[in-house]
């Protein structure tokens, strides 16, 4: 009996692996996500009416699932009370939220502090990518008439599923369902695509706040077919003027530190680099470590 419960536990802890973390709003409106995949908890939106209580609540959380990270998007004003409880600045945007305040990502690592390091070969072609790029011009992308791009829309859905699924093996988030997709579609987030043809070879998404006036540019898949063509950075640039005409002020991402052409990307369209967070986010079966830049409209 002993062998069959402990070969039920270590099941139900794959198949939780398996599992997109869960969303979860909070009585007083915060927004929180959680879950073994990412092995974390993400402060996504703070409700200003329970700063204390939300520190207590997620230092509860996370021993009772025994997460190893508990990750922070926060105003300046509040940052003394999470840094009281040994929470660590790992980045900023300036102007996140209406381009009047900036946005602190806040963490704490739990446990016995391996989430806390990060490799020097991860770090050191990094380094030398932002030394490459120090003071190069930005770089428009020159215009790619094999290729059209358009904003998405729901009756695209399996299109777009379809495509992350070829590119992701695993993402924090369940991009590869045609029904998350439509449901994202509902909260603000956009969708644009690259086709040659009637093939969608590359795309992206802008999640947007329309009340903080910011916008993440994010989930950025190029089909391995149409590689090399620059899709991502002209999927940016064309998201740049949509959110210009949209009235957003402030643009984020968090890239994948090891991704190094994603982050050029970033850098050749104007985003500046503001730090990295350790350990962050399940992307492509891994735990890896992310890359914030911004870049203000």
């Amino acid at each position: 009996m002993g062998m069959g419960m402990r070969m039920g536990t270590e099941m139900e802890m794959e198949m939780e692996m398996e599992m997109p973390d869960q969303i979860v709003d909070t009585t007083n409106g915060s927004i929180l996500q959680h879950g073994k995949l990412n092995d974390r908890i993400y402060l996504m939106k703070l409700s200003d009416k329970e700063t204390e209580h939300i520190i207590h609540e997620m230092e509860h959380l996370a021993a009772l699932n025994d997460y190893s990270k508990i990750f922070c998007i926060v105003p300046p004003d509040v940052y003394p009370l999470f840094m009281s409880d040994r929470y660590l600045l790992e980045g900023y945007i300036p102007g996140f939220y209406r381009g009047e305040s900036d946005g602190l990502f806040v963490s704490k690592f739990r446990g016995n502090g391996e989430r806390f390091h990060v490799p020097d070969n991860e770090l050191a072609p990094f380094h030398q990518l932002l030394s490459d790029m120090k003071g190069k011009p930005k770089a428009p992308p020159v215009n790619t008439p094999r290729y059209m791009l358009r904003e998405l829309n729901k009756q695209d859905a399996k299109g777009i599923a379809h495509l992350y699924s070829e590119v992701f093996e695993s993402y924090p988030f369940p991009i590869h369902d045609p029904g998350y997709i439509v449901k994202m579609m509902n909260e603000d987030v956009r969708y644009f695509g690259a086709f040659k043809g009637d093939e969608l070879a590359a795309l992206s998404s802008a999640e947007v706040d329309p009340k903080e006036r910011n916008a993440e540019m994010t989930d950025f898949a190029t089909s391995p077919r149409h590689a090399g063509n620059n899709l991502s950075l002209h999927l940016l640039s064309h998201m740049e003027s949509a959110m210009k005409q949209q009235g957003i002020c402030t643009l984020y991402t968090i890239a994948r530190l090891l991704s190094l052409p994603m982050n050029k990307t970033f850098l050749r369209s104007g985003f500046t680099y503001s730090g990295t967070l350790r350990n962050n986010t399940q992307i492509s079966g891994r735990i890896e470590s992310m890359n914030l830049f911004y870049k203000q409209l």
